[in-house]
């Protein structure tokens, strides 16, 4: 976790000392809650960028500071208690909800991966091209991230609530509103960073010292390929998370072992066939298997909601 996260997880694991039975409990669940949610974290911070695009320059980070809002309201107005009610009276439901969130993400993931192979993504840029309003089109990408983080944000705080299980009540609530605040400012202050890279290599690129100039033509350069690489690692990571989510799921109820094992098991053989970086290695290969479980659960999904969507006539000429 980048040390700006940390510094602001012990600022407000400090505030919370006065209502917590242990300050160490809150810093370190919070720490590790935040830590499991990484992969998630990921994607939620590549996917955010492509909402201001076509958008005013000057208006692109007033836009992802009204995301950020919207993010940080849904996790403490609305998952937050979800998770504390689940904690309460219904901790059995808390691996089954995980799950469809992890099939959720996997589903997301296989979708663009199959909207790039079918160039469907070309539509929806062309329905954005086409709006004339700006205000009514920075009003529709707000409305949209803020949708879409709502679902990454309930399963960053499920994920979260899954590595609390051990903590009492009020430590658990504060935990999670000291991961709420950390991943909301974390994420969107690293997007507002790459959103404003292209803007900063421009300015740079008219300095008259030439390291400045070369760094802001090497950003302006850059910058197009980051926000395409972002794309690509926010997609990996949906998969990777969502697939291992519901590897763990499956072992965790006693439904399929086989599969969670057989991952289990290559990754062993894997990391001691290589020998060298054994944790590494492993890791790898679960990962792996967890990207292909995901992709796999989300290519079933996703053939469905395509098949129940279809139009009528399409249906009736099949």
């Amino acid at each position: 976790m980048p040390s700006g996260l940390l510094a602001l997880l012990d600022d407000v694991a400090t505030i919370a000392k006065l209502a917590a039975s242990s300050l160490d409990d809150v810093a370190g669940a919070a720490g590790k809650a935040s830590t499991k949610a990484a992969g998630v974290v990921i994607d939620d911070t590549a996917v955010t960028p492509r909402y201001v695009v076509g958008l005013a320059p000057e208006r692109e980070l007033p836009i992802i500071a009204k995301i950020a809002v919207g993010s940080l309201r849904n996790k403490l107005l609305v998952l937050l208690p979800a998770a504390l009610l689940l904690t309460a009276f219904a901790p059995f439901l808390i691996m089954p909800l995980l799950m469809v969130g992890g099939a959720y993400l996997a589903f997301e993931a296989t979708e663009k991966i199959l909207e790039e192979l079918l160039h469907e993504h070309e539509h929806e840029e062309q329905l954005v091209d086409a709006m004339v309003d700006p205000a009514e089109l920075e009003k529709l990408q707000v409305k949209g991230a803020i949708r879409t983080d709502f679902i990454l944000s309930a399963e960053i705080m499920a994920i979260a609530l899954a590595s609390l299980d051990h903590l009492t009540l009020v430590t658990t609530a504060l935990a999670l509103v000291a991961v709420a605040f950390a991943i909301t400012f974390g994420v969107y202050g690293v997007v507002a960073l790459i959103v404003k890279l292209d803007d900063i290599g421009l300015h740079l690129a008219d300095q008259s010292a030439s390291a400045a100039r070369a760094v802001g033509n090497a950003l302006v350069r850059i910058v197009p390929g980051l926000l395409t690489g972002l794309s690509g690692i926010g997609t990996a990571a949906m998969l990777w998370v969502g697939g291992g989510i519901l590897v763990h799921g499956l072992e965790e109820l006693h439904v399929l072992e086989a599969v969670p094992r057989f991952i289990h098991d290559l990754g062993h053989a894997a990391a001691e066939a290589v020998g060298a970086a054994k944790g590494l290695i492993s890791w790898a290969v679960s990962a792996l298997g967890g990207a292909v479980v995901g992709f796999a659960a989300g290519g079933i999904i996703a053939a469905i909601v395509r098949r129940l969507t279809k139009h009528p006539e399409e249906l009736i000429v099949d």
